[in-house]
């Protein structure tokens, strides 16, 4: 029932194939990183997630969560220093920095030195979860473009500074892939990926398809598109198609644990296309593993959770 001009479209991507591409279970599988025998947690990576602000410590720490039940060896958060104790004691498993803030409980443009050491020890870094768009995080976001080399996801309020400022920022996200370092993922919800475009939420979905398309050309990044239907779309033009998950994933706090399972994906090595498609996939079969088994009603905690048995479903072929 698609119209031919989307799938009859050659275009080039990250991956090669067709222009538009669901992601099916015999795809998402083939895209799983291998976990031999004989790794060790440095097998697997090491992300830094950073975000939080006053308020919005969940945001992060499901985030870090995520990103370790997705399978990363070590994850990392850097959270604004009055957060460090609620956060640190989230979950055991996950260190925690506290770095300064400002007046409003934000982080302050004093931690780009220390976080630009911090992300220098990892494989990937998560952006934005909880943050807030005070001149700090502006100058973190910033700072993660312009210098770092590895792999990174920018979601939440880190896409709201980019939406703010696409003058400044913009030009940084294209010189990523301009450079030849892999190009940042965005995760915008319909509001979000409309202010990039300087678009209203209806008009992107109205085509969502060709507004996540356009978004991913003219910011030069990977653009995830959340919603019924999920759009993963890649500078080149080529687009993944997710059909899992469902109304349960319609809960504050889904979308940080999004961006931490594409975070530790990208941490374990993936290239950003395809941990952004894997990480749909994974992310809503836990959720619908999750309402099945559970509720149809969840917490995002609930999602995390369902993390590794959605992996095991996958991995045994179910």
């Amino acid at each position: 029932g698609l119209p031919s001009a989307l799938w009859e479209e050659e275009a080039a991507g990250e991956e090669g194939g067709p222009a538009l591409e669901l992601i099916t279970p015999e795809l998402a599988r083939s895209w799983l990183p291998e976990r031999p025998l004989n790794a060790h947690k440095g097998s697997f990576g090491h992300l830094l997630a950073v975000g939080g602000s006053a308020g919005m410590a969940g945001a992060i720490a499901l985030c870090g969560e995520a990103a370790l039940r997705s399978g990363a060896g070590r994850v990392t958060l850097g959270v604004p220093h009055g957060l460090w104790p609620v956060v640190a004691s989230y979950r055991r498993e996950l260190m925690v920095y506290g770095w300064a803030e400002d007046a409003e409980g934000r982080f302050a443009p004093a931690v780009v030195p220390g976080f630009l050491e911090q992300a220098g020890r990892a494989t990937a870094v998560a952006l934005g979860p909880g943050m807030g768009v005070g001149e700090g995080g502006a100058q973190l976001l910033a700072a993660a473009l312009s210098h770092l080399s590895c792999p990174l996801v920018v979601d939440a309020d880190g896409l709201n500074i980019l939406a703010r400022e696409p003058e400044r920022f913009r030009p940084l996200v294209r010189r990523r892939l301009e450079e030849n370092r892999p190009p940042a993922v965005l995760t915008p919800h319909p509001g979000e990926l409309g202010r990039l475009l300087g678009l209203e939420a209806r008009e992107v979905q109205r085509d969502r398809l060709a507004a996540a398309r356009r978004a991913a050309r003219e910011w030069g990044a990977v653009v995830v598109l959340k919603g019924a239907g999920t759009i993963v779309a890649l500078p080149s033009g080529q687009a993944y198609l997710n059909a899992t998950g469902g109304p349960h994933l319609a809960t504050a706090g889904a979308g940080d644990v999004l961006a931490g399972v594409i975070g530790g994906l990208l941490a374990q090595g993936l290239p950003p296309g395809r941990a952004a498609a894997l990480g749909v996939y994974l992310h809503g079969l836990a959720g619908d593993l999750a309402a099945a088994g559970e509720t149809e009603i969840l917490l995002a905690g609930q999602v995390a959770a369902w993390l590794g048995p959605a992996r095991r479903r996958l991995e045994r072929g179910g």
